[in-house]
């Protein structure tokens, strides 16, 4: 054998059970076999890989057709730097887990209580979903602690996420950096922009910021959601942004409890923007903090000022069979729209109790009272 042909053989090594035909399972156990595997496999599995500090597990640019299954445990190592941890993408990919498969994003190592507002530099996302096309499927993932912003969902058509349980339940309590606050910050679940005709369902959130939000996108259905410890479902903030329409946008049969939110619309102060068709249905929320219902037109800077812009329009908003209770410090429904710039609310059969001081500056159409 020569030195060359040795060589080549030796590369090839590199994935453990490499294909031999177009059909057979690529396992790759390195994390530099991960490019080979993406260029030439359809079936990929990843069996424990350990993803260096400052490395993207990158699997972004699949073939069609390409199914790649998370294997045993994958974890990554620290790295003092903002980058993306997890990249997907692709035409009809399957993303999915072995059973008892753990991915790990050793967030311990960069909670510091302020997630992407300051401290420390850290990853801004953990698991950034772009330009998954046709009948691509996101299911049976188990993530844990992830550093900041769980799944961003960008540029895609036609996606499925479903049974996926995202588990920051370990960032709830304080660390030597966080100053008696949740060492865990802006740990959102999913976050869907520019996306279209995409379902997320039958999923599990445990973390300290928002459940699920939406920022620009058509057609998102949300169904069958857990949310526990998180700031709701949302859609916003809108504004200010290279997209501002969110439109058609589904959110229905879940559960939200120890939220500071349950439903709520955000828009950003002094900026233009159009939110319409969005339906809240049959959602039951559980010891809410800050609103049970919340739609408000007045963030600056990523915060309310208790004075609405008018530039966001918000029209065409239905709410239907919301139940449930808010902490005796909350407001169980909280309305601040801009002049002239909300129209056409329809609440039926909401029931949120617990909470006090009320305020609605825009009365929707149906049987609600705020």
């Amino acid at each position: 054998m020569t030195l060359s042909v040795l060589f080549i053989a030796l590369a090839s090594a590199s994935l453990v059970a490499s294909q031999t035909t177009t059909s057979a399972p690529c396992t790759v156990t390195a994390y530099s076999a991960i490019p080979a595997a993406t260029s030439s496999c359809t079936s990929i599995v990843l069996q424990d890989v350990a993803v260096p500090g400052g490395s993207t597990l990158d699997i972004s640019k699949l073939k069609t057709g390409t199914t790649v299954t998370f294997a045993g445990t994958t974890t990554f190592e620290y790295a003092d730097a903002d980058y993306d941890m997890i990249k997907a993408g692709g035409t009809n990919i399957t993303i999915t887990a072995a059973e008892g498969a753990i991915i790990d994003g050793n967030g311990q190592a960069w909670w510091d209580g302020q997630g992407s507002n300051g401290g420390i530099a850290k990853p801004d996302h953990f698991f950034v979903v772009s330009k998954a096309l046709g009948n691509s499927v996101i299911k049976d993932l188990y993530i844990q602690n992830w550093p900041t912003h769980c799944f961003s969902i960008s540029g895609s058509a036609g996606l499925v996420i479903e049974n996926l349980t995202l588990n920051n339940t370990a960032g709830n309590a304080p660390n030597s950096r966080s100053d008696g606050l949740p060492a865990a910050h802006n740990s959102d679940g999913f976050g869907f922009s520019s996306s279209n005709n995409t379902i997320l369902r039958d999923s599990t959130v445990l973390n300290q910021d928002d459940c699920v939000a939406v920022t620009s996108g058509d057609g998102i259905t949300v169904s069958g959601l857990y949310c526990d410890g998180s700031h709701g479902l949302s859609i916003g903030s809108i504004g200010g942004k290279s997209s501002n329409n969110v439109t058609n946008i589904l959110f229905e049969n879940s559960v939200v409890k120890n939220s500071q939110n349950g439903a709520r619309i955000k828009t950003n102060y002094n900026t233009t923007g159009y939110v319409a068709g969005i339906t809240y249905q049959h959602i039951t929320v559980e010891n809410i903090s800050d609103y049970g219902i919340d739609i408000q037109q007045d963030y600056l800077n990523g915060g309310p000022t208790g004075t609405p812009s008018n530039g966001v329009i918000i029209t065409n908003i239905t709410m239907t069979g919301i139940h449930g209770t808010a902490a005796s410090d909350a407001k169980d429904y909280y309305i601040l729209c801009g002049q002239g710039s909300c129209s056409d609310f329809t609440f039926n059969d909401i029931s949120i109790t617990g909470g006090t001081n009320d305020s609605c500056n825009y009365q929707p159409a149906g049987d609600f009272t705020c």
